[in-house]
């Protein structure tokens, strides 16, 4: 017997002794694990009909939003950079969970970088809105250029690029020309917002604030060579001390990378230190860990302050006596609005006692037995329908938003893929040079929470 044989032989018989010697914990937890995976496979084949049934077939770019009210179904039949990025991660997602061929996945992404290719653009950056019937630009507020959804943008765009070869040629095409140059400000070190077209200025705001989803542009855009690796810690970890209206004072110090000062604070919530995002929702905390390898690789810092955040969202709801957790912005019956776990922000967005699924599906690789419970209690509001789980539901009065959003339902399907799939989507982005240059940044800071 050689020594891998060997080795894997000892895996296995390993396994087995353990479960001779505690049959009911490790048959409990095979069990458990083999549940989760079959459910977290339902859910993805739901979720992924929403977008086979709502992405024009013309264009390939689906529908920001499908809502149910009184049985009659609406459509928001215009779509954004992001919606585009999660359609294709999503389908790459479907392909590598069996869903659908290869062939389909290929088909379906061509038609949607084709579109890519003749929409109009700023500096090879994307417009907010567009009409998903032709791609044509929106006209009442689709005339804005938005750093953080160029971001996803380009996300999707590496995923799709590493995942089939036979497309890699025009989505790094697209990804070369999209200059984030133009929205950087290099006195301060951060991004502006974007760029306002009908005005013909940036923005007045900055992303300052570094927890937040807008990392992955940040991201992308150092692995590009667009702003300098500095752009990285010129971002707030927490708000200055000294400011002292945010929801906290942070404890923590001062330190250097790359010959910037830093200063790591944190705040804290029943004994869990955490550095916090400005509002409080899982998604600017968590969703950049669906392409960018945090829980590897930022093990003192992103991935560990992931798990904080998860652990935070799970205590507060706990605390409030709610049924369910997973705070993050969805709709509500009558629009859309942030919710949060509020302690989680420097600023902290409201509750409202709502709960959303795709906050759910986001923990899971940190969570996945509380994730197991948490889709049973969603269940059992009701939230679970045709193209998997509606967008939210009020865990005090049971009100449910029939609605579904692309933007949420791609979280949701390339979280599942993640977690059955080793990661394939992160690894996919990992493996384009852009993905591949910064990933120092990730590794060599030490959050003050460590």
């Amino acid at each position: 017997m050689n020594k891998v044989k060997f080795v894997s032989f000892l895996i296995v018989f390993s396994f087995f002794i353990n479960l001779i010697l505690t049959p009911n914990a490790s048959a409990s937890n095979f069990g458990k694990e083999a549940a989760l995976q079959a459910e977290l496979k339902a859910v993805a084949k739901k979720t992924y009909k929403y977008f086979q049934d709502h992405t024009d077939p013309k264009t390939g770019m689906t529908y920001d939003e499908v809502r149910f009210t009184n049985e009659q179904k609406t459509v928001a039949a215009h779509t954004s950079p992001t919606n585009i990025a999660m359609y294709m991660m999503s389908t790459v997602s479907a392909e590598q969970m069996g869903i659908i061929t290869r062939k389909d996945a290929v088909k379906r992404l061509q038609v949607s970088i084709n579109t890519l290719e003749k929409l109009d653009k700023w500096n090879g950056l994307y417009y907010n809105w567009y009409y998903t019937k032709d791609g044509s630009l929106k006209k009442d507020w689709g005339q804005f250029i938005s750093q953080v959804d160029n971001g996803w943008l380009s996300a999707g765009l590496m995923v799709v690029g590493q995942a089939y070869t036979e497309l890699n040629e025009q989505t790094s095409d697209l990804v070369k020309n999209m200059d984030y140059s133009t929205l950087y400000d290099a006195e301060v070190g951060q991004f502006r917002g974007g760029y306002d077209v009908a005005a013909g200025k940036l923005t007045d705001h900055h992303y300052g604030m570094f927890y937040t989803e807008p990392r992955v542009g940040s991201y992308i855009s150092i692995g590009k060579g667009d702003v300098p690796k500095e752009h990285w810690w010129k971002m707030y970890r927490t708000l200055p001390q000294e400011w002292d209206w945010q929801a906290q004072i942070p404890n923590g110090y001062t330190t250097q990378y790359d010959g910037v000062s830093v200063f790591e604070g944190h705040y804290e919530y029943s004994g869990i230190k955490y550095v916090p995002s400005w509002g409080g929702s899982m998604f600017e905390g968590l969703m950049p860990g669906i392409v960018l390898k945090e829980k590897d690789l930022g093990t003192k810092a992103l991935g560990l302050n992931n798990q904080r955040h998860v652990d935070v969202q799970i205590a507060y709801a706990k605390e409030k006596g709610y049924k369910a957790w997973g705070f993050s912005p969805a709709a509500t019956p009558d629009g859309y609005s942030e919710f949060a776990a509020t302690p989680l922000g420097t600023a902290g967005y409201k509750d409202g006692a709502t709960v959303t699924a795709h906050a759910t599906f986001l923990a899971l690789d940190y969570a996945p037995r509380e994730v197991q419970k948490n889709i049973k209690a969603l269940k059992e509001f009701n939230m679970y329908s045709k193209y998997g789980f509606y967008d939210s539901v009020n865990v005090e009065t049971g009100e449910i938003a029939k609605a579904y959003l692309a933007l949420d339902q791609g979280m949701i399907m390339v979280s599942i893929a993640n977690y059955l799939e080793d990661g394939v989507i992160r690894e996919y982005f990992h493996q384009d040079p852009i993905g591949k240059r910064p990933e120092e940044l990730l590794k060599q800071e030490v959050f003050s929470i460590h």
